[in-house]
């Protein structure tokens, strides 16, 4: 049996998956077509319905759940982890969130990146400034240099440009020169009392039942395999695709994005996930599936 297996390069994606995919446990069996994509280019495939299983962004999971189910292992929940809105002007201050309240212009009028339409980073942003409406969708390593590209000083109207930055460039903007306004992870904990949901493992709906909760267990068998065995050094595969990063920030992303969630999303996990699945729907105006989310365990 093989199954296509999509994950990101991150230095978090490719800690958890490295055992399961590289041979380091037992797979019962299973082989795995492996490709590595930014997230917003799984989300996108996700919608397409293209791949067994994925990881994706929970801000596209409103729109592949007719099709895909929640696995428990191998997702990306957390707190102080969450996407940063930054701007190149030094001094802006913390924008009240909800309001149109910024320095040098108003929050709604200013040009904003958003590492892809259908993420996380984009809801949260979206939750905490309604009424920012000027957005630009982008790879996520593309939004600092956006940014940078900003007129100075500041500007007003579409002359002032923001970012919602993800991943690893949260540990090294300000060495652009970059600076925070605001950490929107932290504004929905605040609000909610629950942990950052930002990224997920999903599985087609139409394959076996049983199958797909064998591949869960196994995933969870390689997060543990890897906190086992990488407390010392790094697995190759994970310095492999995260060549531009220095080891002490590969661990710095591995710290932050994996955790008790990534082995089993718990009860408290669930929570936040359906609450990012109803904020999605205020949002939108819509009505969101709120049952057969999760796989059975």
């Amino acid at each position: 049996m093989k199954l296509t297996l999509g994950f990101s390069p991150c230095p978090n994606d490719t800690f958890i998956f490295d055992a399961l995919v590289n041979n380091k446990i037992d797979t019962d069996g299973i082989e795995f077509d492996v490709v590595l994509e930014d997230v917003q280019t799984l989300n996108n495939w996700a919608i397409a319905d293209r791949l067994d299983l994925s990881k994706i962004s929970y801000g596209v999971l409103p729109l592949v759940l007719d099709n895909y189910i929640v696995l428990n292992s191998g997702g990306a929940l957390g707190k102080g982890v969450g996407p940063l809105l930054i701007t190149k002007k030094e001094n802006v201050g913390n924008i009240e969130q909800g309001t149109r309240n910024l320095e040098q212009g108003t929050i709604d009028a200013a040009l904003i990146a958003i590492p892809g339409k259908n993420t996380t980073a984009h809801m949260l942003f979206s939750l905490a400034y309604p009424y920012a409406k000027n957005k630009v969708f982008k790879v996520f390593n593309e939004i600092e240099d956006f940014v940078l590209e900003s007129p100075s000083p500041g500007g007003e109207g579409f002359g002032m440009r923001l970012g919602v930055i993800i991943h690893e460039n949260r540990f090294t903007y300000h060495l652009k020169g970059l600076h925070k306004i605001v950490d929107l992870g932290e504004y929905w904990e605040r609000t909610t009392g629950l942990p950052i949901p930002l990224g997920g493992i999903v599985a087609k709906r139409s394959l076996d039942k049983k199958l797909v909760q064998k591949v869960d267990t196994l995933i969870k068998k390689s997060v543990e395999y890897a906190y086992a065995n990488n407390h010392i050094h790094l697995a190759d595969y994970v310095k492999q695709h995260s060549q531009e990063m220095s080891e002490d920030v590969m661990r710095q992303h591995i710290d932050l994005y994996v955790n008790n969630y990534s082995i089993a999303l718990s009860d408290d996990g669930k929570n936040a996930v359906m609450k990012l699945l109803e904020v999605y729907g205020k949002i939108n105006g819509v009505e969101v599936k709120k049952e057969g989310i999760f796989v059975e365990v």
